[in-house]
């Protein structure tokens, strides 16, 4: 059991690295940089849930909305059709 569990939690781990890795790049694609952005490793740990955790100034989030609408407007007209 203890070995399925490890390789979850690595999976999960991975997986929690990832993402974080892939919104700094998109994030810094559209010009956006936050004060933190970070996986909360501890918590993963205890709970075997990763969150990530970030920190925004409203006019990044404004920003991070409005880039949001516009992929919402394109996937639209592309899937649309």
């Amino acid at each position: 059991m203890g070995g399925t569990l490890s390789r979850i939690t690595a999976e999960q781990r991975r997986q929690a690295a990832a993402v974080l890795d892939d919104l700094t790049t998109v994030l810094a694609l559209g010009r956006v940089q936050l004060p933190t952005l970070e996986v909360d490793w501890d918590t993963g740990r205890q709970s075997c849930e990763y969150l990530l955790h970030l920190t925004a100034r409203p006019l990044d989030l404004l920003r991070i909305v409005d880039l949001l609408r516009k992929g919402l407007r394109y996937e639209r007209l592309t899937y649309d059709d």
